[in-house]
């Protein structure tokens, strides 16, 4: 989250293994994840791009860059909220993801909105 009270934007993520997109044999664990953002700041900010790290747990690291998020860059009014789901694929049965939107306020300061780490987990191998 960003730490001043112009700029104060909440992510949430929840995350759901996709067994139908997966084949484990093959090294193949998709999953998906819908994330909740929302304005908790005094003025609008447009989301405009997004960085992803991904961590599996052999240790393999991807990195994902792009122009805001699935096809949008979403403006969130103070209060207003936006949510989207997307997805990832991993090689391992257990990985997790975090990283970091760039936004733009209203009135031209640019900020970064933190994702929270979250896991990437195939159920019940996870205690």
């Amino acid at each position: 989250m960003s730490e001043s009270g112009d700029h104060h934007i909440q992510v949430q993520v929840n995350c759901s293994y996709v067994e139908s997109q997966s084949d484990p044999m093959h090294g193949r664990f998709v999953f998906a994840y819908t994330v909740t953002l929302r304005n908790l700041g005094k003025q609008g900010a447009r989301l405009v791009s997004r960085h992803w790290i991904i961590h599996d747990s052999n240790g393999k690291v991807q990195e994902v860059r792009g122009e805001g998020v699935v096809g949008e860059q979403p403006h969130l009014d103070p209060g207003q909220g936006f949510q989207y789901t997307s997805g990832a694929m991993i090689e391992t049965p257990v990985g997790t993801m975090h990283g970091t939107y760039q936004m733009v306020a209203d009135d031209g300061t640019r900020f970064e909105a933190v994702i929270p780490t979250f896991t990437l987990s195939v159920p019940r191998v996870l205690h």
